[in-house]
């Protein structure tokens, strides 16, 4: 199956503007973003789209491939929809949606998600984490995911689901499996054309949850479960979190350097 890792890169961001270009220990982070991909087993080709010329002139200048997109997009989605037009949806079977405000995504992840695409009833996929905290069940920043016996999402929302009727003592995120969407998806094409040509629905609009318009018109989403922690840059703060991160990764046991 040959998938196509699609990073959507933009250049506005009202906490962070220019993110992809921001520097973590020598590097910009949608560089991180594009090496980690190209780690990967399942991807026959990695591209950043953005809506930026200084992104994708960055991205052309240390290696890797970039194509321009709109920049009235509404999401990843619909960027990475583009930029397999732009390239040729005839050419990849699939596309992995690989978020481009996560330097350090393991290749795991995403040949995992790529994994689950290739199952032969399964058209799109995502990966979650059990909740391991009850401030992330408090958190509307995060999103879950509920599934059914497949493991096909059955409801994703910012709110903590399931509600437990019967709450005892003690942390709830103990009492039962909760689980912690990842932001990462594969599509088979067709669906990934499917998707971009529906209208927003009533639930997509209400929970700001673009995956809850899939499920209205009943397409199925893949959910498999990961063990590897996501580290998402949105704030300031989460920025001098990432360099901190890729300063002591890069020292190495003892403060020896090291490559990535």
């Amino acid at each position: 199956m040959r998938i196509l890792g699609v990073i959507p890169a933009r250049y506005a961001s009202s906490r962070l503007p220019g993110k992809p270009l921001a520097d973590i220990a020598g590097k910009s982070m949608v560089q991180r973003v594009v090496e980690q991909a190209g780690l990967c087993r399942s991807l026959a080709d990695v591209v950043v789209a953005t809506d930026d010329r200084r992104i994708r002139d960055h991205v052309l200048g240390f290696g890797g491939k970039a194509v321009l997109t709109a920049d009235s997009h509404p999401s990843g989605t619909d960027r990475c929809w583009e930029a397999l037009e732009k390239i040729g949806p005839e050419l990849f079977d699939g596309v992995a949606n690989i978020q481009g405000d996560e330097p350090f995504i393991a290749p795991e992840q995403i040949d995992q998600v790529c994994q689950c695409l290739a199952q032969r009833e399964v058209t799109i996929a995502t990966l979650a984490q059990v909740v391991a905290t009850d401030s992330d069940l408090e958190d509307p920043g995060e999103v879950l995911v509920t599934v059914d016996r497949a493991m096909d999402a059955l409801y994703f929302s910012r709110a903590a689901i399931p509600f437990l009727r019967k709450r005892g003592p003690g942390p709830l995120h103990r009492q039962f499996r909760f689980l912690k969407h990842v932001g990462i998806y594969a599509y088979r094409t067709e669906a990934l054309r499917r998707i971009v040509e529906m209208p927003p629905s009533a639930l997509e609009q209400a929970e700001s949850l673009e995956q809850l318009r899939w499920l209205e018109n009943g397409i199925r989403v893949r959910v498999g479960i990961t063990e590897h922690p996501s580290f998402c840059v949105d704030t300031p703060e989460d920025l001098e979190a990432a360099r901190a991160v890729a300063a002591a990764r890069a020292s190495g046991p003892g403060g020896a350097p090291r490559g990535d």
